[in-house]
């Protein structure tokens, strides 16, 4: 059995839709994040998406952790045009299409970013190799919202609707077992 203990990175405080956009990580909450670190397996290696918001925030709680490189496949959702704009503007250009993205998520996608089922399939596949390569019974795996509900969509075989209601925090763990099957045993903690 594998644990992925999942940790969402610091909050960029942005009001819109990021996903690509390489904004930094505000890691000023230095209490919550020896918390988040205290928490964590001591021995479990430490991958981040290769954005730095991601990069920062596992640098910040891997202490003594053995540390793989960032793996571009754990990126948030690619909102190629919506990027860094927001719901409002997007609905008062595209309503269809983004009500369409959020109520019926699944094939939708905005223009030149993904579907939900494309997300899904990329971190699916990069979650399934590291488990097969690493062969450990504790990984950690710093990334953002989307990527997260990737994976507790496949452990509790929600629909992507009832997925996309779920709230993942900043700095919060959330903690999925692979064994014969995928469990969610945590999700949203915050230490």
């Amino acid at each position: 059995m594998t644990r992925f203990w999942w940790v969402r990175h610091g909050p960029t405080h942005a009001r819109c839709m990021v996903g690509w956009t390489d904004l930094p990580a505000d890691l000023s909450d230095t209490a919550l994040i020896a918390r988040v670190s205290d928490y964590l397996p001591p021995d479990a290696p430490v991958i981040s998406s290769d954005l730095a918001r991601a990069i920062a925030t596992a640098d910040a709680i891997a202490g003594p952790r053995p540390r793989l490189a960032p793996h571009p496949d754990l990126r948030e959702i690619n909102f190629g045009a919506w990027e860094m704009r927001s719901f409002a503007e997007v609905e008062a250009e595209d309503p269809d299409r983004i009500r369409a993205y959020y109520e019926t998520p699944g094939d939708i996608r905005p223009p030149k970013g993904e579907s939900w089922h494309q997300v899904s399939a990329r971190v699916s596949r990069t979650v399934d190799h590291l488990a097969a390569a690493q062969q450990a019974p504790d990984i950690i795996v710093v990334a953002h919202m989307g990527t997260i509900l990737s994976q507790v969509q496949r452990a509790l075989g929600l629909t992507a609707y009832d997925t996309f209601a779920r709230t993942i925090d900043n700095l919060s763990v959330t903690r999925i077992a692979r064994g014969t099957g995928w469990r969610l045993e945590q999700i949203n903690h915050l230490p």
